[in-house]
């Protein structure tokens, strides 16, 4: 379902991801969330976790450090414009691979959040 139809803010999504892929071209951008989960319809008697779990998937984050690339990317999201924090990661496409394994809220993103791409059209085109 396009993010448009779930009454996200995509138009700030969207800026978001265009500001990341200003630095480095983004190949995918997952969001999820308590925030995403919430528009689905999740029940409100839940475990909430972060607001919004961002993964942003690049092979030009190959040879840049982890903490860079989430230090970069997590201080270009407007918190005040989407109504809460972040919980950025940024991966290359075998990292992605590795990590949906092994962290519970990039997994959760991969399975249930919004693909951007697949959304709508990629940031630049």
């Amino acid at each position: 379902m396009p993010p448009e139809d779930l009454g996200l803010n995509t138009p700030e999504l969207r800026r978001y991801v265009q500001r990341v892929s200003d630095r480095w071209p983004i190949e995918h951008a997952l969001i999820g969330g308590a925030r995403v989960d919430d528009a689905r319809g999740a029940l409100p008697q839940r475990e909430r976790g972060p607001e919004w779990v961002v993964v942003l998937i690049s092979s030009f984050f190959d040879g840049i450090p982890w903490l860079e690339r989430v230090y970069q990317a997590g201080a270009l999201w407007d918190a005040a414009e989407m109504g809460g924090a972040a919980d950025v990661h940024a991966y290359t496409p075998l990292e992605f691979e590795r990590k949906r394994e092994t962290l519970r809220p990039v997994r959760d993103a991969a399975a249930r959040g919004l693909d951007l791409f697949a959304a709508g059209r990629a940031p630049g085109q």
